[in-house]
């Protein structure tokens, strides 16, 4: 009989680790651990305190940009009384010159009257009414009568950010006043003006950045156009095509459009248009000497004119 074998020891059993059992573990990637240990290495190394130099020198630097951010501030700060100041003072001045201008304008209109009054002394009654019937008729005179004012004038601004309602242009445009203008005269209006600024047939309504310049003097709003006429203007004008245009505009944008009936306007004069005549010009005088002329349009006689090619 055999003897039996002795039963060799089972090896234990080797699992693989689970991945969520190993992710719940070591939550961490092994990297950062070097990297915190390679931090840590470098710290206790001697050369750690060579980084103290470059540590210093960056706090320099913060030091000194925030010194300069200071500096400049207060340099800035301390400018800005000069700055409004200086700002101050232009208003001061531009307020004086249109005082002085005001007070020009009216010494100008005193000298005209008298003027007229000294005219019509020394004319007889029918040639000085006719000279004043000229004058109203051209803008130079003041006239008096009823008509319209058309009222004009700037939307508030408070345009709605979600629907957009109130945006677009809604401040006054040099061209609304022209429109305006036109509509009247072709309303039938006899005399215009624009915030006391009397339209003639050589006056320009324009814009220079954001004011807006009749025959050369600013105007500001509210703009209000006057007109004196028949009593038909209103109704003419009210159904003109730019009246309507106007109308929507204010509908959309905010901005003020009105027409109101006025009795008893006065108008007042506009000041005398510098004109300028063509003259002729001076014909060039005849050459004396025999050869030709050099000049254009000289004139000379053909009997004294030099032979072509001649030289002798």
């Amino acid at each position: 009989m055999s003897a039996t074998p002795p039963e060799r020891p089972r090896p234990d059993r080797v699992y693989a680790p689970d991945f969520l059992t190993e992710l719940f573990r070591n939550p961490l990637d092994p990297g950062y651990a070097d990297a915190a240990a390679a931090r840590r290495r470098v710290a206790s190394s001697p050369d750690a305190s060579r980084g103290w130099p470059a540590r210093s020198v960056s706090l320099v630097v913060v030091v000194v940009l925030g010194f300069l951010f200071a500096v400049a501030y207060r340099q800035t700060m301390a400018d800005e009384p000069g700055r409004a100041q200086a700002r101050s003072g232009l208003v001061a001045q531009i307020k004086e010159r249109e005082s002085q201008t005001d007070r020009l304008s009216a010494r100008a209109d005193q000298l005209r009257e008298e003027v007229s009054r000294q005219r019509d002394a020394a004319l007889s009654g029918s040639t000085a009414a006719r000279l004043r019937d000229l004058e109203a008729v051209t803008g130079l005179g003041r006239v008096r009568g009823d008509g319209v004012v058309v009222r004009l004038a700037d939307a508030p601004g408070n345009a709605d950010a979600v629907t957009g309602k109130g945006a677009g242009p809604s401040q006054v445009l040099y061209s609304d006043l022209q429109g305006v203008a036109n509509a009247l005269w072709s309303a039938g209006a006899e005399a215009i003006s624009i915030n006391g600024q009397r339209l003639t047939s050589t006056s320009t309504i324009r814009t220079a950045g954001e004011a807006i310049l009749v025959d050369f003097r600013p105007v500001t709003g509210p703009y209000e156009v006057s007109a004196i006429g028949p009593g038909s203007m209103r109704r003419k004008f009210e159904d003109s095509r730019n009246a309507a245009v106007m109308r929507e505009v204010a509908q959309k944008t905010g901005l003020s459009f009105g027409v109101r009936k006025a009795e008893d306007l006065t108008l007042p004069a506009a000041p005398e248009p510098q004109l300028r005549y063509a003259k002729p010009s001076v014909s060039p005088s005849p050459s004396g000497s025999g050869g030709r002329s050099g000049s254009p349009g000289s004139s000379g006689s053909p009997g004294t004119a030099s032979p072509s090619g001649g030289g002798g």
